[in-house]
C-alpha cells in the first residue's frame, strides 16, 4: 500500500461567486511522482484536523499566508501581509500532533515558519525592511527556477539525502525565521544569512526548508531526493 500524504492548503476567494480550498499542484505533483498518495487538507476546526491527521502517514505543512504575530508574541508590522488566524491556530496544533506520533513531517516556505512558531520560535515579518543586507527572497524569475544558493551543514540528514553541501534553489518568500525554536537545528543558510533550512534530529523524519521544491521537482535532483525520502520514511510509518 502506497503511503497517505496529507498536505495543508490555503482558503482562496477568486471573486464574488468563487471561493475554496487553494493549493499549489506542484505539491501533489511532486507526492505522485514519488510514490505516496496525495490527500488535500482543507482548513477545519483543529480537533478535526486532528483527526484527519490519523488518515496520514506523514504530513506536508505547505506555503500561504503569512503566520500570524500573535501566536509568537509580537504585534503586527507595517508590512505584514493577509493572514489566516484559523490556519494558523490548525497547523499549530496538527504540528503538535505529528511530532508527539513521530510521523514524517515536511514543512514548506511558509511551513517552516509555522513549524517554529509552533515548537516557540519567532520569525522576521519582513525580510526587506527588518534584515539589512537581505537577498531578493521574492524572486521575479518563474517559480521553478532557482535564485539562489543555500550552504548545508554537512552533518545534517538533509545533506545526506541530497548529498551535497551547497545547492541552488528558488525563493518565493518575504517572511523567515527568526529566534530558531529549542527543538529545531538550523541546517541550511542562504549567503545572507537568512535560516533556509531547519530539522529535528531526534526524530524520524522532520525537515523544514524555506524554498519550494516540489515547484523545482521536475528537473532538480535534490528537490526529487527530499520528496522520495520523505515518502519512502512515511510508507515505512504505515507499516510500523
Amino acid at each position: 500500500m502506497k503511503p497517505v500524504i496529507g498536505i495543508t492548503s490555503s482558503y482562496a476567494k477568486i471573486s464574488e461567486f468563487s471561493e475554496g480550498v487553494y493549493i499549489h499542484h506542484d505539491y501533489h505533483r511532486a507526492i505522485e511522482a514519488s510514490g505516496g498518495i496525495p490527500l488535500i487538507l482543507p482548513v477545519v476546526h483543529p480537533d478535526l484536523f486532528l483527526e484527519t491527521i490519523d488518515l496520514c502517514d506523514g504530513v506536508i505543512f505547505s506555503g500561504g499566508e503569512d503566520v500570524a504575530p500573535q501566536f509568537y508574541g509580537e504585534e503586527p508590522h507595517q508590512k505584514l501581509e493577509m493572514v489566516s488566524f484559523e490556519r494558523d491556530r490548525m497547523e499549530i496544533a496538527g504540528i503538535q500532533k505529528v511530532i508527539s506520533q513521530d510521523k514524517p513531517l515536511l514543512a514548506i516556505c511558509r511551513g517552516i515558519q509555522v513549524l517554529n512558531v509552533a515548537l516557540g520560535g519567532t520569525l522576521f515579518q519582513d525580510l526587506p525592511s527588518q534584515y539589512p543586507g537581505a537577498l531578493q527572497h521574492r524572486q521575479k524569475i518563474p517559480r521553478p527556477l532557482a535564485t539562489h544558493s543555500v550552504k548545508v551543514n554537512g552533518d545534517s540528514r538533509l545533506a545526506h539525502i541530497i548529498g551535497q553541501r551547497e545547492i541552488r534553489v528558488n525563493s518565493l518568500h518575504h517572511q523567515a525565521v527568526n529566534q530558531v525554536a529549542p527543538s529545531l537545528t538550523v541546517v541550511g543558510r542562504s549567503p545572507d544569512g537568512v535560516v533556509e533550512a531547519v530539522e529535528d534530529p531526534s526524530k524520524g523524519f522532520l525537515i523544514g526548508v524555506q524554498w519550494h521544491p516540489e515547484s523545482m521537482f521536475p528537473w532538480d535532483p535534490n528537490a526529487k531526493a527530499l520528496f522520495q525520502e520523505f515518502v519512502r520514511r512515511s510508507a515505512e510509518r504505515k507499516n510500523l
